[in-house]
């Protein structure tokens, strides 16, 4: 059983008033969550080996020579799906991130939080993975009470010592494929085979990861879910009377209690739920589900699991609790799309579409020009008027492409300066300044547009515009 029910006794709606792992005082009380087993259990492990496998392959798996992922913040250099990002492309990064978000929303508005149990990085290292090694060491929940419980001794030196030796290795190997999505694969070959002295900057990084994240899963634990992710006090915004959560059956469940040989011959009716508390035992936030939909609570399943194992054994129904809605369990409604359901659907829907729309769109090259500052007109030698450009190409391809600039406006010639032909590195930023020349007699403007189509092998990128400055005769 969680300390949480030693602490304090809830009654009513003041569960609401507090958080289910600090009690009166404002003292933590750590959770020795039970070990959850059940079909739901066995999907979410072979759900969290999935998401495992992507996570720690992905690194590896290249595209045109390049990473599938990669999110260099330094660098300001993003490569999603094998297709490069710049600054320039903040808009498109922006709306990815915007609909992402509305994803989420939309996925919560309809299931609850049910990404918190299956899908957030978080739980699915904590409860899958770090949890299951502090089983193997320390035992279960009792036997882990009880080593937390007993004087320093060989056992729990050995017992507290290997488990978190265990984790910070864990810890290590997560934060080497976390900065791998940042610094690429490549650069963390070199870092393993040049040693850290080579690359001091890059291995304090890792260590930085490495400590953060054992912090985090050694001790931080359920507070990430229940104090610093905003998502779970977002929800309370997003869910409705419609939205499907785990939830207890409290119509079939209530009034609970075991039946006793000491009832009359016309017992008083008694629900379903026999309070084992298993449910309580298993939560790895400490709550008790039959309060209602809380802060705390993460949709992980693991007391549908424990709840459906007593059903049978006491031949009831199972799913006493499990997903349902405050709908489905007041009126016995089943799911249904509401106005607000389409109306995020629809937004959604609309993002995505402008989304392709502007990915599809998107220019290979993109080029700026500027007439080079602080800079006025110059009379060349041959009487002509010029004025110095300079321009900007990115190019966001893998390959390096050659640039030819055309003057269509006005009529005159463009003189590169030192180069006379133009190529862009592949996946990289190139710069170049030349003059344009015009014959002072087809001057009639201060103020004169200039057009100049960009293009590479004959076929047209692009259209930039500056103007030009001279005076008028």
């Amino acid at each position: 059983m969680h300390e949480v029910e030693e602490a304090k006794a809830l009654d009513g709606e003041h569960y609401r008033d507090s958080l289910s792992n600090v009690n009166k005082d404002g003292k933590r009380l750590w959770i020795f969550a039970k070990k959850p087993k059940g079909s739901l259990y066995q999907y979410r492990t072979l759900f969290a080996w999935f998401l495992y496998i992507i996570f720690f392959a992905t690194p590896f798996i290249k595209f045109h020579g390049h990473p599938l992922l990669l999110f260099n913040i330094l660098e300001r250099k993003f490569i999603i799906f094998g297709m490069p990002f710049w600054p320039q492309d903040l808009n498109l990064f922006a709306l990815l991130m915007l609909t992402f978000i509305l994803f989420i929303i939309v996925f919560t508005v309809l299931f609850g939080r049910i990404w918190c149990g299956w899908a957030c990085p978080q739980t699915i290292f904590m409860e899958m993975l770090f949890r299951k090694i502090e089983y193997l060491i320390e035992g279960d929940f009792n036997q882990q009470k009880k080593l937390a419980a007993q004087e320093w001794n060989t056992e729990k030196i050995l017992r507290k010592g290997g488990k978190h030796v265990a984790f910070y290795l864990i810890s290590f190997l997560i934060a080497n494929t976390f900065l791998s999505y940042i610094i690429g694969i490549d650069q963390m070959k070199l870092l393993i085979t040049d040693g850290p002295l080579a690359h001091i900057g890059k291995f304090a990084s890792l260590l930085i990861f490495s400590t953060v994240f054992y912090f985090v899963f050694a001790f931080l634990r359920e507070l990430v879910c229940v104090i610093i992710c905003p998502y779970g006090r977002l929800q309370g915004l997003m869910l409705d009377p419609h939205s499907i959560v785990v939830a207890y059956n409290y119509l079939r469940g209530e009034p609970r209690g075991k039946a006793s040989k000491k009832d009359t011959a016309t017992p008083a009716p008694k629900g379903d739920c026999i309070d084992c508390k298993l449910c309580v035992q298993v939560c790895p936030t400490g709550i008790d589900i039959r309060n209602g939909t809380q802060l705390e609570c993460i949709n992980c399943t693991a007391c549908v699991d424990a709840c459906d194992e007593v059903m049978v054994k006491i031949n009831k129904p199972t799913r006493l609790i499990g997903f349902n809605s405050k709908n489905g369990i007041d009126n016995n409604e089943t799911f249904k799309f509401t106005l607000r359901n389409v109306g995020y659907s629809v937004v959604l829907v609309g993002l995505l579409a402008l989304l392709v729309y502007l990915v599809a769109s998107r220019k290979e090259i993109e080029t700026t020009l500027n007439r080079t500052a602080g800079m006025l007109y110059q009379t060349q030698a041959n009487g002509n008027i010029s004025n110095l450009y300079n321009i900007e190409f990115v190019n966001k391809t893998f390959d390096s492409i050659p640039i030819e600039l055309e003057l269509i406006e006005p009529k005159g010639s463009i003189k590169l300066i030192d180069k006379q032909i133009i190529k862009i590195p592949k996946d990289e930023l190139g710069k170049t300044s030349f003059f344009i020349e015009i014959d002072p007699k087809a001057i009639t403007s201060n103020q004169n547009k200039v057009l100049i189509n960009v293009k590479s092998n004959g076929v047209l990128i692009e259209q930039v515009k500056s103007n030009f400055v001279a005076p008028v005769n």
